[in-house]
């Protein structure tokens, strides 16, 4: 299938190509995990926060997303266990609420954390419709992830999108984004060569930025308007998941 040319307000000039299949991010791309995670804090942080209310979660959502010590990304990079990186977010926020959070206390809130989190696992609503696009265009797709493949098999099921077969994580190859082996690993399970294949995500430098880099078309999915960086290399952007069907012409 042939790309078609599109306005877009990070590339500088219209873009057309080939395209033989489509490659996914999965949290915030195709997984509404940041709900999903406010509601699993919600969960295990009530009964040391009683009286929070919507706003309170939304702030300490927030700060845990923030993630200011970057330890999500130092669990990346192999400095920590997964568990060990929750519960070291989480105790940033509850020392900055200056709320008493000893060892028991991070380990239960962890446990209660990880229960719960399944249950509040949702795909975004603009998903299954593209997804249905590629399958009756017969355009093969599949997703790359910056996390271990069981646990990111596990969501993709639990969000409903078990059709997802292909599925690349940091421990497929050994590598994380930005590393161009790990896109170029989800072109090889995919069966495309990297010209021919789309990369979307949410991210803009380490989704749309780096897949290009390894040679793929990068899409930022800029769900929020976010504006990218001006001195950054320009990747074509698209709002929501329905405008990947619009560049295809699908």
């Amino acid at each position: 299938m042939t790309l078609n040319a599109t306005t877009n307000t990070a590339a500088s000039a219209p873009f057309t190509g080939r395209v033989s299949g489509v490659l996914f991010d999965i949290d915030e791309t195709l997984v509404d995990l940041v709900a999903a995670m406010t509601d699993a804090m919600v969960s295990a942080s009530t009964h040391l926060l009683p009286d929070f209310g919507p706003t309170d979660w939304a702030d300490f959502s927030a700060l845990y997303m923030a993630d200011p010590e970057r330890y999500y990304d130092r669990y990346v990079a192999g400095e920590f266990s997964f568990g060990q990186q929750r519960g070291l977010r989480a105790r940033v926020v509850f020392e900055r609420l200056g709320v008493a959070f000893d060892a028991a206390a991070e380990q239960q809130w962890i446990s209660d954390f990880e229960l719960a989190q399944p249950r509040s696992i949702r795909a975004f609503v603009d998903v299954v419709p593209v997804l249905d696009a590629l399958d009756a265009a017969e355009i093969p797709y599949g997703a790359v992830s910056n996390n271990v493949h069981d646990y990111q098999r596990a969501k993709l099921d639990q969000a409903g999108l078990s059709r997802i077969e292909v599925l690349v994580g940091i421990d497929t190859v050994n590598v994380s984004k930005p590393d161009p082996a790990i896109f170029l690993e989800g072109c090889r399970q995919l069966g495309t060569l990297p010209e021919e294949t789309i990369y979307v995500g949410d991210n803009y430098m380490v989704d749309g930025v780096a897949s290009s880099r390894a040679g793929l078309h990068g899409v930022w999915l800029n769900r929020d308007g976010k504006v990218p960086p001006s001195d950054a290399d320009s990747v074509m952007t698209i709002a929501d998941l329905a405008g990947l069907t619009r560049l295809l012409g699908l």
